[in-house]
């Protein structure tokens, strides 16, 4: 296995280089730990916006220029903000790294934050939730999200509150970013074709002089455990009924989160923890599936939760048969969960729930943009022994685990059950 560069700046920003010499790239990815959890009421979807605000230019780094440069070099850029974190990439051609380096040292500090894009960027925003706002499966999303979280800040939606995108202002985002993205609240992860000791020498070069600051508080309101089952019910346009079951889920860093995704790839088909795909697992032999799809009950079935800080949610999401009742559906997914729960699980089944989550991780870790991007992800919310650790973890998972599991969390009592009722193609007024 490649070795690892584990090394802080003077300044707190962690620096992790694996040298992987298979092809000339090289990918480099900017982790911030800041995402919607640390946004309070009236600041929702600012995390979001500020990654928005990135993309339009510094003085040295115009945004008319960015696109047409990493494009000319041949690489690709992008970012993306979650739950618990913000990140930022570039995979490009080893011989341009330099220009990804330049770029993420600039707008770590100079950002401009123009007002005029500043309104530009709002509008955009505005759109990209309204256009969501038609989605059935984001208006249930959304709904499920604020009955699971009362008290903790996993309870909105990544791109925020209508009413906060109207009224967050060009101070609000300047003074998040100020206050977020600094060095010592950052990890630069870097995977592909370069020589560990020149590349840290290039990184101190341009991210040293970057001044650190005082660590910004993130939110800490643990939630309650819930004292019975909640459900709801939306209408709107559409011809599909479907149907979720959100229930508590470990956080990532806990012993039980690897026997869960056994679990979720015993009843729905592995679960892809990789960014950019791979695997290409089928999830036909799931136990869901037959339930629910072989029977006809439902057209599509799937299932998940996401590696994070704090414990968040495992969720079913069944898309309902058009000529069936949504209650038939659910009873279904009821009547296999409570099997897990109570009847014998044969290891060759286990076993092969193993070989499917272990094949679509490790499948989806072979290029370099996905090593790069597991440096810096499983820093978020543990540390790389996280990743370099998983496939072991996961195949000591027994039977026994996995019994265990399903009936401390999938409990009818901790859930939030979910559902969408079409009325047609109009908008309910």
């Amino acid at each position: 296995m490649p070795e690892l560069t584990r090394v802080f700046l003077d300044n707190g920003l962690k620096i992790l280089l694996k040298e992987i010499h298979t092809s000339p790239l090289i990918s480099s990815w900017v982790w911030y730990r800041v995402g919607s959890r640390d946004e309070p009421t009236g600041r929702t979807g600012i995390s979001h916006w500020v990654e928005h605000m990135q993309f339009k230019g510094t003085p040295q780094f115009p945004a008319t220029v960015l696109d047409k440069a990493i494009a000319r070099e041949g690489g690709l850029w992008n970012a993306f903000t979650f739950i618990d974190w913000t990140t930022y990439f570039e995979t490009m051609p080893a011989s341009k790294i330099d220009l990804a380096l330049r770029l993420e040292a600039d707008r770590m500090t100079n950002s401009l934050f123009n007002p005029d894009e500043v309104e530009s960027e709002r509008t955009v925003i505005i759109a990209e939730r309204e256009g969501s706002e038609n989605e059935p499966l984001f208006q249930l999303a959304e709904s499920m999200q604020h009955a699971a979280f009362r008290v903790h800040p996993y309870q909105h939606e990544v791109i925020g509150d209508m009413a906060d995108l109207h009224t967050i202002t060009r101070d609000d985002l300047y003074n998040h970013y100020r206050s977020y993205y600094i060095p010592n609240n950052a990890v630069l992860a870097l995977a592909g074709d370069f020589d560990s000791a020149e590349m840290l020498e290039r990184i101190a070069e341009l991210f040293d002089s970057i001044p650190d600051g005082p660590l910004p508080p993130r939110l800490n309101r643990p939630e309650p455990e819930r004292r019975g089952e909640t459900r709801l019910t939306l209408e709107g346009p559409g011809e599909t009924t479907y149907v979720q079951a959100a229930y508590p889920a470990p956080a990532a860093s806990s012993p039980d989160f690897f026997p869960m995704a056994v679990l979720d790839s015993l009843l729905c088909g592995p679960s892809n923890l990789n960014m950019f795909g791979g695997g290409g697992i089928s999830n036909k032999t799931s136990r869901i599936y037959h339930a629910l799809v072989d029977t006809e009950l439902a057209i599509s079935i799937g299932g998940g939760s996401s590696a994070t800080i704090d414990p968040f949610l495992y969720s079913f999401s069944l898309t309902v048969h058009p000529e069936r009742d949504p209650n038939y559906a659910l009873a279904a997914l009821d009547a296999e969960i409570e099997r897990i729960q109570t009847e014998p699980i044969a290891p060759a089944e286990v076993a092969r729930a193993i070989k499917q989550a272990r094949a679509m991780f490790a499948y989806g870790t072979e290029n370099i943009t996905n090593q790069a991007f597991w440096l810096g992800y499983a820093e978020m919310f543990a540390d790389y022994n996280w990743f370099l650790t998983y496939l072991e973890k996961l195949a000591d998972v027994t039977p026994e685990d996995v019994q265990r599991v399903a009936k401390q969390y999938l409990r009818p009592s901790r859930r939030i059950v979910g559902t969408y009722l079409p009325v047609g193609g109009e908008a309910v007024e």
